[in-house]
């Protein structure tokens, strides 16, 4: 078992009123290595809050979250921190690519804090391998302001997983891009999800985009129900 969620709970005060909204309401789930799995919702619903949990940049309220064995509650900031950059790869809506570098440099941002010149070096051979792999070698050195949001998305996607890590977390990765880049980017993310053996987490609204993934999960009044 790699990722383990158990009764998580997540609560915010409501902008309208006093009351409170209570976000995520006893959600427990398991992911097994390599699984990729797709949670399904409206807008609101608490998807990206879900996701967030998962990847540490939230806490929960309550509950526990047991990753490859560890309670990730037990840990410092400063191991979350290293738990996010070593074994956590995020890919978000936007592609949040720095415009000033150019793709390989864009791809090896997530190496920054290794010190060790051997791993940095087996880091850029696994950029360009990437690179290769979703056919952008022509565009290794270009600036983002020169590809279409569906070769920048592409470049967030491998970007995500140049640290090799064991969990992709993809929060409504495709909200962007029109059909056919959209359709492109699942495609890419459950070749990656299977050549690499990375646990795969899509959140999305569309039935469409969810359907690739193993499982499915709808998120509604708080609980993960499986479809």
């Amino acid at each position: 078992m790699l990722l383990k969620l158990i009764d998580i709970h997540k609560a915010y005060p409501s902008v309208q009123s006093d009351n409170i909204r209570h976000v995520l309401n006893g959600v427990s789930l398991d992911i097994e290595s390599g699984e990729s799995i797709a949670i399904l919702g409206p807008s609101g619903s608490g998807k990206s809050t879900l996701l967030n949990i998962i990847g540490t940049l939230d806490k929960s309220d309550s509950g526990e979250i047991i990753f490859d064995g560890n309670k990730l509650e037990n840990y410092s900031e400063k191991q979350l921190s290293r738990f996010r950059n070593q074994h956590v790869g995020f890919v978000f809506q936007s592609h949040h690519l720095l415009p000033q570098c150019s793709v390989i440099e864009n791809v090896l941002v997530p190496t920054l804090p290794l010190k060790d010149p051997k791993l940095k070096k087996d880091c850029h051979s696994r950029a360009l391998e990437l690179i290769g792999a979703v056919g952008l070698v022509e565009q290794k050195d270009n600036l983002p302001g020169t590809l279409s949001g569906g070769e920048c998305q592409r470049v967030a996607v491998i970007r995500a997983l140049i640290n090799k890590p064991k969990l992709l977390l993809a929060d409504e990765p495709t909200g962007s891009l029109d059909r056919q880049n959209a359709l492109t980017i699942i495609s890419l993310l459950k070749q990656l999800n299977t050549e690499y053996n990375t646990s795969l987490i899509l959140v999305t609204h569309s039935h469409e985009i969810g359907s690739g993934m193993e499982k499915k999960y709808e998120l509604k009044d708080g609980q993960l129900i499986q479809i």
